[in-house]
């Protein structure tokens, strides 16, 4: 993958892709010819084929593997469409995996299923998107063993980005998320995230940016003393309380103890509370977090894939862009393409190239009770939409704006 770079002040912006993600179709059109062609149909030419669409090697292994692949070159060339990517599905998604508490898990995830999709990959020309760990709430509470953690992470996916440049894996990318439990959660935690695996690496790891991927970081914010305060005078009259966050259980638990206690000894437990917070600075985010445009604009050059799905703020249910999604949603395609180019102009270095093809991919999800010929028209609404900004496949982002 040749990468983008700003030299001399003239800056070379990347060429876009208009995608989709085949999760609507798991468990419905399976094999790569179903969905091939009824994606081309779509009038769609790039696809991200989803583990979930029956490709996922813990479930279907390695010669399955090799039989799908050829399976999928065969209606690539029979329908004219391509699979640009591939990427993890619900099944990683639901484990602790590379963060597991068991090494041997770890060392399965890596080996038995990581590599595995980076070869499968390497194999169609593609990239690899995916996600495929989480920290376990007693990994939380210990900042020692946190960081172990973390920096056991970081080697397995500096590992895993330094065997996809052997195996010719077009670009590697972990996913975005909005928890805690699951880094890269913050803008900040990103950028380390990208320079620590890089370093240990020569082939660069890169990040998926989901456009609904912001829903949750409003709810970690750091609360200053004087809201801890007020918030420990409202538990008193009322003894509920609310929605503030505080980190660790500890925290929590100090908390608890400010019943029947007079103002004087609230202002010392509330500078106990942020020591107690302080210490866990890994367990709360900042405002820009919780900006779908504030993470693209730091750091969509970074991110070779970008998942679209409409989105009110609140949640990331990876609705369609439909037009009532559209009027109440807050994914404007044409902010998207404008936040994207700001962070091909920004003087940013994370010692790690910027990417020179970004393909922005549909990802919306069908439930298991949906009925099959509606989901398909809400897709064509949502091409049509996005069609508006990506008119045409490769051309340059400054060319779309």
């Amino acid at each position: 993958m040749t990468t983008a770079f700003q030299k001399n002040n003239i800056v070379t912006y990347p060429e876009i892709y208009l995608a989709i993600d085949n999760c609507f179709a798991s468990k419905r059109y399976t094999e790569p010819d179903d969905w091939m062609s009824l994606i081309r149909d779509l009038g769609i030419s790039f696809i991200e084929a989803s583990a979930d669409t029956e490709c996922d090697p813990l479930y279907m292994g390695r010669e399955y593997l090799r039989r799908w692949v050829d399976k999928a070159f065969h209606a690539s060339g029979k329908y004219g469409v391509s699979i640009c990517n591939l990427y993890s599905g619900h099944g990683t998604y639901s484990t602790l995996g590379l963060s597991h508490t068991d090494p041997l898990i770890r060392d399965r995830i890596l080996n038995g299923w990581l590599k595995p999709m980076v070869e499968t990959a390497a194999a169609l020309d593609a990239g690899l998107g995916f996600f495929c760990h989480a920290f376990s709430n007693p990994v939380l509470q210990d900042p020692a063993l946190y960081e172990n953690y973390k920096n056991e992470l970081v080697a397995n996916l500096a590992e895993a980005a330094q065997f996809s440049g052997v195996a010719g894996c077009r670009s590697i990318g972990v996913e975005q998320m909005y928890s805690p439990h699951q880094i890269p959660w913050t803008i900040k935690g990103a950028e380390d995230l990208i320079k620590q695996v890089s370093e240990k690496s020569t082939k660069p790891l890169y990040i998926t940016i989901d456009t609904g991927h912001q829903s949750g970081q409003r709810n970690f914010l750091k609360p200053k003393k004087e809201a801890l305060i007020q918030a420990m005078e409202q538990y008193q009259k009322e003894g509920q309380l609310g929605r503030i966050w505080l980190g660790s259980d500890t925290a929590f638990q100090l908390f608890d103890t400010c019943k029947g206690f007079n103002s004087s000894q609230l202002e010392d437990i509330g500078a106990q509370l942020v020591m107690e917070m302080d210490s866990h600075p890994y367990l709360f985010s900042e405002n820009p977090d919780s900006s779908t445009y504030a993470w693209l604009e730091e750091l969509a050059c970074y991110s070779p894939i970008i998942h679209l799905q409409q989105t009110d703020g609140t949640s990331s249910g990876h609705w369609p862009f439909t037009k009532s999604n559209n009027d109440k949603g807050m994914i404007e395609g044409r902010k998207v393409l404008e936040a994207i180019k700001t962070s091909y102009e920004h003087q940013r270095n994370l010692n790690v190239p910027k990417v020179d093809r970004i393909y922005m991919t549909i990802e919306v999800f069908a439930s298991t009770g949906s009925i099959n010929y509606y989901t398909i028209r809400e897709l064509l609404e949502t091409i049509r939409y996005w069609r508006q900004f990506i008119p045409e496949d490769g051309k340059k982002l400054d060319e779309l704006l």
